[in-house]
């Protein structure tokens, strides 16, 4: 798992979701993903089909799903969000 996603796509994806995602409780919701961050701004999330990223200190991430398929989807989802114009 180490390494599969690039850490500069994960913050692209967060910056994109908070640039055009609808404002809901959890956070900024956009493609199916939700993305919001702690009080300090230090860890950010990244949170859909069945999956939490924890993006953090350090540039590391951690995903956290119960099924491959979900992390499938997850990423798939990730990537199309990166590559819109």
């Amino acid at each position: 798992m180490k390494n599969e996603i690039d850490n500069k796509q994960i913050l692209a994806v967060y910056e994109r979701i908070q640039q055009r995602g609808e404002v809901t409780e959890e956070g900024k919701f956009y493609q199916g993903i939700t993305a919001y961050s702690d009080i300090d701004g230090y860890t950010v999330y990244l949170q859909g089909s069945g999956v939490l990223l924890r993006f953090g200190f350090h540039n590391t991430y951690h995903l956290d799903y119960e099924h491959d398929k979900h992390k499938d989807d997850f990423l798939k989802k990730l990537y199309n969000i990166a590559n819109e114009e």
